[in-house]
């Protein structure tokens, strides 16, 4: 059976190039640095391939490649009682004293945080025989497939590499081949590694072992192992040294692998079987594999924008862009490799969720103050913002996972510092369970950051129905987090409101009496989070029937919440206080949460607000001096979507990939910002930006689905298919002069959906049944799991 599903995938993607454009990235050039290069990947193993011809370079890395190691010593012992302490300096009007205590007495111990970090590189160097000049080349990069190629010509050989990361195998594999026999001649061997990486040659294959550790920040680190087996057809292998020499071969074949012992003790033993299963294989049957469990993960979703341009090089797309030009078919692009992005960093069974550069570390965020690693405050969520709305909710499972890791480790967090039950985290975190506030008060003193995490447990359920799911993994941890924050609350005796604090809004401050603070109580951001998660539990509750108890005292705290206020710039307030707004260009908008990804602002149920929440993001945005970096340009993509701003959301997409992008498309935060020395490749951007773009084409969260709500005029003429929304269903449609000519929804659940009539649609059906809208033009119906609404 399983061949069978094999054989039709195949014939299945062979077909589909027929019937669709092809989704590739191309290059007439090789990469001359990493973030030119292109990535392969599996979920937990990759290759950045450069595509040179006299010199190929392939930067391996894993996930687990972290330096650093469990603190049992993380938190201060804070406690209650001076939680009350620092409380009432706050409520007395002491913001001075009490952000003096918080930021010496609110902080964690950083010992040995790490950070994740690259392996190194394997160089290929090639020898020819003759000098005639390269020809026809070609680097690209098939998200139809996920498959990087290089080929070229040389005097009268012509050659070619492929590249992929198999999923089902767990190796990476690559193929160089040539027209002329006996054509391909090498040597291969290692650069750029760990301080204490040891090489040696064993059987055709360069093994390096190792540790992560990163001396003068941490001395630990996982170990681990990397192999790269090379099987010549023809010509001869011999070795040089630490090198492997290939000579006057048919074709080659390279087999990689890395492993770490981070939670595989025997993770040697696993990574030599990994190759040599492989090894016993065909590359055309492992291909075939790869693409069968590859393809149709990518291929439910479909995206056309504007006129095809794929027949341009993509780094000539991207300088048109930068320069000023519009490319509706790039930005289509560009959601696409959001997709293939998070398909081949967060596959189901990966051990890791995606952090801050994926696995495709450049080397240079991970010797910087920020690290590698996994930032609560809008990084680490903007890598699942895709996922759902993308057709990938399976690439959530990872981080399910990591939250449940982050409760276990949260609990300790929540006790000692706080006096609390339940678990939180704060701002940063990594993969030994580190959940104290860390670093200073400015950006570590955020209780709430575990909560934003959790609000993921709950978006999944909204999208798949899945009571099981619910029931037994998003509940559990919903309630815990949930526990955390009714106990962390306290009442403000000058309001009667349940507030959070003393914590902060995101690496930002405000101005009082002169003087600039970082911490008060309840930011909006608390505010926002609290609210969610305690609106999510009660929910659970309902859909479970369970904890009657617990969901009154959840209606309780929500009805003493503060409601979200306007400030006196006519923004939505970024604190409860109506303080001074003194860093105006700050990249942080987190009081925006209620905007998106959550909706408890909507231009349609709280315009005031929305209204506000406008105001804020123009603030912000037209400050001289705003620091534009790829996260937050993503984030105002997708607010201008809930805004219902088309041509802002727009020339955010283009500012996002021109300005805020490489030739690779990789997102970057710019050098000069948040401390950056360098550019840095973030990977946020490139999920969020495409979640914005999604956002754009079909909104599900203020109680009913609208297709094509924020269509701009540049995007007059498209289509798209199986992008997902609330309740359980895909939504497909097509459009021409900006006017819809047919659309439909499938249920992937059953449910009952409320639909907007997209204008210019006359007829609505399900089977022969046909569907009238109401006055207000929206359109009730209830579907069961794979019944199709059809409109045209």
């Amino acid at each position: 059976m399983k061949k069978i599903v094999q054989t039709f995938v195949g014939l299945y993607f062979l077909v589909c190039p027929l019937v669709s454009a092809a989704q590739e990235m191309w290059y007439g050039t090789p990469a001359d640095e990493w973030m030119k290069s292109l990535p392969v990947a599996n979920g937990r193993v990759g290759l950045m391939v450069f595509g040179g011809t006299t010199q190929e370079r392939l930067s391996l890395n894993e996930s687990s490649m972290w330096s650093g190691a469990p603190n049992p010593q993380q938190n201060r012992s804070f406690g209650a009682e001076r939680l009350r302490e620092i409380r009432q300096l706050f409520f007395d009007g002491k913001i001075d004293e009490g952000n003096q205590m918080a930021g010496k007495e609110m902080i964690g111990n950083e010992a040995d945080f790490g950070s994740h970090v690259p392996f190194g590189d394997f160089v290929l160097t090639f020898h020819y025989g003759n000098s005639s000049a390269i020809s026809d080349y070609r680097r690209s990069l098939s998200l139809d497939d996920a498959v990087a190629r290089v080929s070229y010509r040389m005097g009268d050989t012509d050659y070619t590499r492929e590249y992929f990361s198999s999923h089902p195998r767990d190796v990476i594999l690559a193929r160089y081949q040539a027209s002329r026999k006996g054509a391909i001649s090498f040597d291969l061997g290692v650069e750029n590694l760990r301080p204490d990486a040891k090489v040696s040659i064993v059987n055709n294959s360069i093994r390096v072992t190792g540790s992560a550790a990163q001396p003068g920040r941490t001395e630990h680190g996982v170990h681990f192992l990397a192999v790269m087996q090379v099987i010549a057809k023809g010509g001869t292998i011999h070795q040089e040294g630490d090198r492997l020499m290939v000579r006057d071969a048919d074709e080659v074949i390279l087999l990689s692998d890395l492993r770490t012992d981070y939670r595989t003790p025997n993770y040697q033993d696993v990574c030599l079987q990994s190759i040599q299963n492989a090894a016993k294989r065909k590359f055309s049957s492992l291909y075939r594999e790869h693409v069968a469990d590859y393809a149709p993960l990518y291929h439910r979703v479909t995206l056309h924008l504007g006129k095809d341009k794929s027949d341009l090089a993509t780094d000539e797309r991207w300088k048109a862009v930068k320069q000023g030009a519009d490319d509706p078919d790039l930005q289509a692009l560009f959601v696409q490799y959001g997709r293939y992005l998070t398909l081949i960093s967060s596959r189901q069974d990966s051990p890791l969720p995606i952090a801050l550069q994926g696995f495709f570390n450049d080397n240079l965020a991970c010797n910087m103050g920020w690290n590698s690693d996994y930032h609560l405050d809008i990084n680490t969520e903007q890598n699942y913002w895709l996922s759902n709305v993308g057709n990938l909710a399976e690439c959530n499972e990872p981080l399910f996972r990591y939250i449940g890791d982050m409760a276990r480790a949260g609990a300790e967090t929540a006790r000692t510092f706080y006096g609390c039950g339940g678990w939180t985290a704060h701002c940063t975190s990594n993969v030994w369970g580190f959940t104290a506030p860390a670093g200073c008060t400015a950006w570590g003193l955020f209780p709430t950051g575990g909560s934003w995490m959790a609000t993921h447990l709950w978006t999944q359920y909204e999208f798949t129905g899945d009571v099981a799911y619910l029931r037994n993994t998003a509940y559990p941890l919903l309630r815990g987090n949930a526990r955390f924050l009714l106990d962390y609350l306290c009442e403000d005796p000058h309001s009667g409101y349940l507030v959070t604090g003393p914590s902060i809004s995101p690496e930002n401050s405000f101005g009082w009496k002169g003087q600039s603070f970082g911490a008060s109580m309840m930011p909006t951001i608390d505010l926002v989070l609290t609210r969610e998660i305690l609106n999510d539990c009660l929910q659970c509750t309902r859909i479970l029937n369970i904890d009657p108890e617990f969901a009154d005292t959840l209606r309780m705290a929500l009805d003493k919440l503060p409601p979200l206020r306007i400030n006196k710039y006519g923004g939505l307030r970024e604190w409860m206080e109506d303080y001074d707004d003194i860093n105006v260009n700050h990249r942080h908008t987190s009081h925006l949460l209620c905007l998106y990804p959550f909706y408890q602002v909507t231009t349609r149920h709280t315009p005031e607000l929305a209204e506000a929440a406008y105001q804020s993001v123009q603030r912000r945005l037209t400050a001289e001096g705003w620091e534009d970096v790829e996260w937050s340009r993503a984030w105002a993509i997708c607010n201008y979507a809930r805004l219902r701003r088309s041509e802002e959301a727009y020339q955010s997409q283009n500012q996002l990939i021109g300005s805020l992008s490489r030739e690779n498309l990789f997102t970057v935060s710019p050098k000069g910002i948040a401390g950056a020395p360098w550019d840095i490749f973030v990977i946020d951007g490139n999920m969020a930006g495409a979640a914005g773009a999604i956002e754009m084409l079909v909104q599900s969260h203020a109680g009913y689905i609208e297709i094509l709500p924020v269509l701009p005029k540049e995007w007059s003429e498209g289509s798209f298919s199986g992008l997902c929304v609330r309740g359980g269903a895909e939504v497909s449609a097509s459009w021409e002069h900006s006017q819809i000519t047919h659309a439909q929804l499938r249920a992937t659940h059953d449910g009952t959906f409320t639909l907007l009539l997209p204008k210019g649609i006359s007829k609505v059906s399900i089977g022969r049944r046909a569907l009238t809208p109401n006055a207000e033009g929206m359109i009730q119906c209830h579907l069961k799991r794979g019944e199709v609404v059809k409109m045209y």
